[in-house]
């Protein structure tokens, strides 16, 4: 099945104002080369995580700059289909394995009825955005009359990948006119080589209820509410309950950090919305293991019965925290980076993927390669008022700099436009 998600109406007008006057006017005509042209995004996911994120602020922006733009979801008729597609995920970031006979039926047949459906509804479009290897094959099974620009953006880390699996995927790129990446490093080194190529990293929302200004005493309530004690100093890591998240090594880093901040508590917060991660659960309960019943360890996973909305929650948790982790070893960008370096707070990020683009060790965060030199730069910031503020005013300029939904627009326009001059016309 395929769902059409609807946004209300939007106005470009708070979004130009971020820009300089030279990027707002490079925007602006960009987005007028496509006001007679229909635009689709279609990803796997309504809600939770980056790329649902993403498309739920580009596509209403794109919109009110007068390009006509919707977006798609894919229900697929078996629920083996997420499952199959977290193991491609995890596999194109570096696990080991094959997928059985089975599991490539389910990944291609649940797909092969996607594109039926589409033909059936007569869903067309002049460019099609195709979000991550959950879409990957479906481009293939739409011809060129429904589809003329197709894209395909992947927002994962494509640094080592599984050599099996990639074998079998890359030549389903050939169905595309365009390839997008958020790092260069992410390029695939064996992609066809008439593909185009273009690297976008992603971008937050600053006007999101995430990411928008919360005053403090709220932020506090909220927190306190959800069972933290906010005299007390507290560092978070946002993001879902993943291996690639590595939550165990932000424990031991907390652990570390509260050898010389005895007070210290942690928050990890993964509330799950996104129904395509069916591992969220089984990393709940080895993380749970793992943090030994410690009181001041705080987990949030299941969204029911809080005291806000979960984008509250996120916003509360990083605005009250002193100190923002996200410890990944495998990153594809980590939109949870921006968000907390947004609001004014020195982030700690594995040196890793994205989020080396992100941070400027020292400068605007600190990037660490294991548990101890997280733990150590805990203690670090904690320590120091001054040096948070530095960092933290450095975090803030360098995302409004670099990484707020405007840019990303513009760069997924210029892609488009970079697919349109390379891609075959519809034969009349």
């Amino acid at each position: 099945m395929i769902d059409i998600i609807e946004y209300p109406t939007l106005k470009a007008d708070h979004y130009l104002e971020l820009l300089s006057p030279e990027s707002a006017a490079e925007l602006t005509a960009v987005a007028g080369r496509f006001r007679d042209s229909r635009v689709i995004h279609i990803n796997s996911t309504a809600y939770g995580g980056g790329v649902a994120e993403i498309l739920h602020s580009l596509v209403p922006l794109s919109n009110a700059l007068g390009i006509s733009t919707q977006r798609a979801v894919i229900t697929p008729r078996d629920a083996r289909f997420f499952d199959v597609t977290k193991r491609i995920h995890n596999m194109l970031q570096g696990a080991a394995g094959e997928l059985t006979e089975e599991e490539l039926a389910i990944y291609y047949g649940c797909l092969d009825d996607i594109g039926a459906e589409i033909d059936e509804a007569g869903l067309s479009a002049d460019v099609w955005f195709f979000h991550d290897p959950q879409l990957l094959p479906l481009a293939r099974l739409l011809d060129r009359g429904a589809a003329p620009t197709r894209l395909w953006v992947v927002h994962i880390d494509l640094t080592d990948p599984n050599p099996w699996l990639m074998e079998r995927l890359l030549p389903l790129t050939r169905a595309y006119d365009l390839l997008i990446c958020s790092l260069e490093d992410y390029v695939p080194r064996d992609a066809p080589g008439d593909l185009g190529i273009f690297v976008a990293p992603p971008a937050i929302d600053p006007f999101a209820p995430k990411n928008c200004d919360m005053p403090r005493h709220k932020a506090a309530d909220i927190a306190k509410a959800l069972g933290i004690d906010v005299s007390r100093p507290l560092v978070t890591q946002v993001s879902r309950f993943d291996f690639w998240k590595d939550p165990w090594g932000v424990i031991d880093a907390y652990r570390l950090a509260k050898r010389s901040h005895p007070d210290l508590q942690l928050a990890l917060l993964g509330l799950s919305q996104a129904n395509d991660d069916p591992e969220g659960e089984q990393v709940l309960r080895s993380v749970t293991e793992h943090s030994d019943n410690d009181p001041d360890i705080h987990m949030f996973f299941f969204p029911n019965d809080l005291p806000a909305s979960n984008d509250e929650i996120v916003n509360a948790l990083q605005t009250h925290s002193r100190v923002l982790v996200q410890k990944s070893t495998r990153e594809g960008f980590g939109l949870t980076v921006s968000e907390g370096m947004w609001k004014g707070k020195p982030m700690i990020g594995g040196n890793v993927g994205g989020i080396r683009l992100q941070i400027v060790d020292g400068e605007s965060g600190y990037l660490v390669d294991n548990a101890t030199q997280a733990g150590e730069r805990i203690a670090q910031l904690l320590a120091d008022n001054e040096l948070c503020a530095r960092i933290g005013r450095n975090a803030k300029d360098r995302v409004r700099q670099r990484f707020l939904i405007p840019r990303l627009l513009n760069d997924y326009l210029r892609a488009a436009q970079q697919a349109r001059s390379v891609a075959p016309q519809p034969v009349c």
